[in-house]
């Protein structure tokens, strides 16, 4: 039974997450004099993806130079692909650094939200029965942080331990046991090479081989984070050019998937040096173009599946039993313990959520019937005041998703701006604007190598649409956000019963130029 709050919280923006994203929100508003926000999470803790992942090897594929702030540059990583422990700890130096967490109010569970339109304000709700009132909403959520477990006969007969690889099980000892592995995707490609050598067999069920190149991944040495601390610009300078050399991959994603062929030889390169065995060789060998789904990076998984304690099986799972797993062929694989490495939902995350906007539209029904989509990902039709970050199509397949965060930032923080410099009381995109846009981007994600490399992946819809990732490079979608076009948009006002508030605070917030938003000194 839902807990009885005595009264409403008020708020100017409610921030609904506290990973990169929520974190970023805050300290943004703080810069630019606007106080009066509140950061609501689920969790008792910060971080959102690095804090629920905590499996063995988990760790980020992106360079941790540039997966992390551009205002908060940080000179001692310890190695170019930072480990879980690290990113986590980098969020909390940031949130003491900041005083965010006097601002987090922790195990609040938002689960329905609706827009007043005589009080042009929202009332979200949380799963306790804590009700919060807010002018505007900031939905920083993320796509990364619901499990996707698939449904299989007798799944709940099974007589072992079994978890989801973002909720793993400490508590599990793996010593000596039978363990299986569903799924072979970005998380089983880290955390499969770490229990290999403790269990006592492992059977990988891979139902799509993934491409897995070479990790060119670096322990720095002293010397050399003593230099990023110390030489005036290096850190720029290494920000700038993993930064630029990532942006390359997205020219030949978007445009020219054809170019890939040459990460599917050094796929294949990888492959045939760290595999023996012809016939396993010829079972991890993806058959679709590089890139369509998520390009992986490993030294040390394809040893892990060549070692004589594995498996890989490529049979259907039929059901499971008290003790295994029976796939298509009749064949049961005993089994101790399963760890689903089966990814998250995504696309049907956004559908999951009750958002009743103006004239009583429905954003979860609509989003199910048209596909999920926003005015340059960030905000919706008939949902004033509300804005997404890391929303439809601003993810992406070859840089970090930190850039565009901040680039939404930026575009949010514009927005709020607008709508207090004219006295309003809210802004919403016109439904015009929103479809000429995304028209335009699915246009340019035909050619796309995610709609055209021969494969299905978490990124497209159920009717084959892409509304995961961005279509082209991150400048151009810098660009797209460094100013709010106001023939956009609505503006909805004034505040009801209240004089125009100044703008003052937020007329200060910096322009930012391009050099300083990629790559922060």
């Amino acid at each position: 039974m839902a807990t009885r709050h005595s009264a409403p919280v008020h708020t100017g923006v409610l921030i609904i997450g506290s990973g990169f994203s929520g974190l970023g929100m805050g300290i943004a508003l703080d810069k630019a004099g606007f106080g009066d926000y509140l950061i609501v999470e689920k969790a008792e803790d910060i971080g959102g993806t690095w804090r629920d992942n905590t499996y063995p090897g988990c760790a980020c594929d992106v360079p941790t130079h540039l997966y992390s702030y551009s205002f908060e540059p940080r000179w001692n990583w310890r190695r170019l692909f930072s480990e879980q422990p690290e990113i986590l700890a980098y969020l909390k130096e940031v949130v003491a650094k900041y005083r965010l967490r006097e601002r987090i109010r922790f195990g609040q569970h938002m689960v329905r939200g609706h827009w007043d339109e005589d009080e042009r304000r929202w009332h979200a709700y949380s799963a306790d029965g804590q009700e919060y009132v807010a002018r505007f909403v900031v939905s920083a959520i993320g796509a990364l942080h619901v499990p996707s477990i698939p449904e299989f006969p007798g799944s709940a007969e099974f007589a072992g331990a079994a978890f989801h690889s973002a909720r793993w099980d400490h508590g599990v000892d793996l010593s000596g046991k039978r363990v299986a592995v569903i799924g072979t995707g970005a998380s089983a490609v880290q955390f499969v090479p770490e229990i290999v050598g403790e269990v006592g067999s492992l059977t990988v069920f891979q139902r799509t081989a993934p491409w897995v190149l070479p990790r060119a991944d670096v322990v720095f040495s002293d010397r050399f984070r003593a230099a990023l601390r110390r030489v005036p610009g290096l850190r720029f300078a290494l920000r700038n050019g993993i930064y630029w050399g990532a942006e390359v991959g997205a020219y030949a994603m978007t445009r020219r998937p054809g170019l890939l062929k040459t990460l599917e030889w050094v796929g294949k390169r990888h492959i045939a040096r760290q595999i023996a065995d012809p016939a396993l060789r010829a079972t991890v060998t993806p058959d679709y173009r590089a890139g369509c789904k998520r390009l992986l990076g490993s030294d040390t998984y394809y040893p892990a599946l060549a070692d004589p304690k594995t498996t890989v099986v490529t049979d259907r799972i039929d059901h499971f039993t008290p003790g295994g797993i029976v796939t298509a062929d009749g064949v049961e694989h005993p089994a101790d313990v399963i760890v689903y490495g089966t990814g998250f939902h995504v696309i049907d995350s956004f559908t999951n959520l009750s958002i009743t906007g103006r004239d009583g539209v429905d954003l979860a029904a609509r989003w199910t019937v048209e596909g999920v989509q926003a005015h340059r990902g960030i905000t919706v039709a008939d949902m004033p005041n509300v804005f997404f970050l890391l929303g439809p199509n601003t993810g992406l397949g070859h840089n970090s998703v930190v850039f565009m965060i901040e680039s939404q930032i930026h575009y949010v923080l514009d927005a709020i701006r607008r709508v207090r410099s004219r006295g309003a009381a809210a802004l919403v995109p016109r439904r015009a604007a929103q479809d000429r846009f995304n028209a335009e981007l699915q246009h340019e994600l035909v050619r796309s190598v995610w709609n055209t490399g021969g494969c299905r992946s978490w990124y497209l819809d159920e009717h084959g649409n892409n509304r995961t990732l961005w279509s082209g490079f991150t400048w151009q979608y810098w660009l797209q956000t460094r100013r709010l076009r106001a023939d956009e948009y609505e503006f909805i006002g004034p505040v009801p019963n209240a004089p125009a508030r100044p703008a003052v605070a937020l007329e200060n917030v910096p322009v930012q130029t391009f050099p300083s938003t990629v790559t922060g000194n």
